[in-house]
């Protein structure tokens, strides 16, 4: 794993996922690697009444019943669509889901204006066409088609931002199960073994880009994940990044938990601040989300192990704040400096604490942008 930028969660969680195999007993649906419910504690972590012998931490923070929704969808013969806004762990989840049923969550096909059908089916591998003509061997499959053959999950992300001609093709596969091949003479269709389902994410923000079609919604259950407003889960998430962050970097540093509560604190304003908005302009164009959240602790973090004292202070995360959240100049720094001086200033003289200095750092920071 040292050796790996980023590893998937089948590689992360092997010797987890492997002790959790080997200690489930309970009916397996086709030939998933674990049961539903040992699928559910994987993501949702061990609770004192579960009785296993070691404790499996929670990976994803969110409702149990979406994640039971989940798996039962993937358990029938429809596809999984989960839709939330950016930010929600749509796609964490889909791969932690994909690593427990099948292993192997690395069967991704990316969504976009540029997303073709031989993504999602197959392409051809051409000087192998050329010296030998078109075959099994030189067809090269598609991660939904390798899949299908394995009767593994595959997964499509940003399924929404894909045309209409790519939606198109997947509904074919949900619906019949296989593949054409029309350029062999045999051996020219390509059936789905047992197991196989795809999981797609949507960002519910991309209402409009390319909506899906009647006929490919009734073949996806669909699943909505929320935006996470409670505070303490909030905090969890954010601290269980954080945890990775550190010790993928091999960096100690302590996060102050006053600092952290700033942090969730000031992203609790600003969305409150966007839902009483009057129009687009007077709101911020990041999203709020939890992930912006874990995004300008990280940024704040690094800033602090590299080029600050190795510890990290309000002002450094009120920088990191301004940065990472403005992205028009000047609307979104406007509605920052209101921010600041309208909720922070106040609170910073009644409430003291490590507000002042959170004030000061955001300040110096709209400064050297503007």
């Amino acid at each position: 794993m040292s050796d790996l930028l980023r590893a998937p969660a089948e590689i992360k969680y092997a010797e987890e996922l492997d002790w959790l195999e080997s200690v489930d007993d309970a009916p397996k649906p086709f030939a998933w690697r674990l049961s539903p419910k040992m699928i559910r504690l994987f993501v949702l972590g061990s609770e004192p009444s579960d009785g296993l012998d070691r404790e499996i931490p929670q990976k994803w923070f969110g409702d149990r019943s979406i994640v039971e929704r989940a798996v039962v969808t993937l358990a029938s013969d429809r596809g999984l669509l989960l839709i939330g806004d950016p930010g929600t762990g749509k796609s964490w989840l889909a791969e932690l889901l994909a690593a427990a049923i099948s292993r192997n969550s690395t069967l991704v096909v990316q969504g976009t204006a540029g997303t073709t059908e031989d993504h999602i089916k197959y392409s051809w591998n051409v000087s192998m066409v050329i010296a030998k003509g078109q075959s099994r061997e030189s067809m090269i499959p598609s991660p939904i088609m390798t899949a299908m053959e394995g009767g593994a999950i595959g997964r499509f992300e940003e399924l929404t931002r894909s045309t209409s001609d790519v939606q198109d093709a997947l509904i074919s596969i949900l619906s019949e199960k296989y593949i054409s091949v029309p350029e062999l003479d045999s051996d020219n269709i390509v059936f789905a073994k047992p197991g196989f389902s795809i999981i797609a994410t949507a960002n519910s923000r991309d209402r409009g880009v390319n909506d899906l079609s009647s006929a490919l919604k009734r073949r996806f259950n669909f699943v909505r994940i929320p935006v996470v407003t409670n505070r303490k889960s909030e905090s969890e998430i954010v601290r269980f990044r954080t945890e990775e962050l550190l010790r993928r970097h091999q960096i100690e540093l302590d996060v102050p938990p006053t600092l952290l509560d700033v942090l969730l604190q000031s992203f609790a304003d600003l969305r409150a601040a966007a839902a009483s908005a009057g129009s687009d302009d007077e709101k911020l164009e990041s999203a709020l989300s939890t992930a912006e959240q874990i995004g300008v602790l990280e940024d704040a973090i690094l800033h602090s192990n590299f080029f600050g004292d190795r510890a990290l202070t309000a002002g450094t995360l009120a920088a990191s704040l301004v940065g990472s959240l403005t992205r028009r100049e000047p609307e979104d720094l406007a509605i920052i400096n209101k921010y600041l001086h309208g909720v922070v200033e106040p609170r910073s003289k009644d409430e003291g604490g490590a507000w002042p200095e959170f004030l000061e750092g955001g300040r110096n920071a709209i400064a050297s942008m503007s």
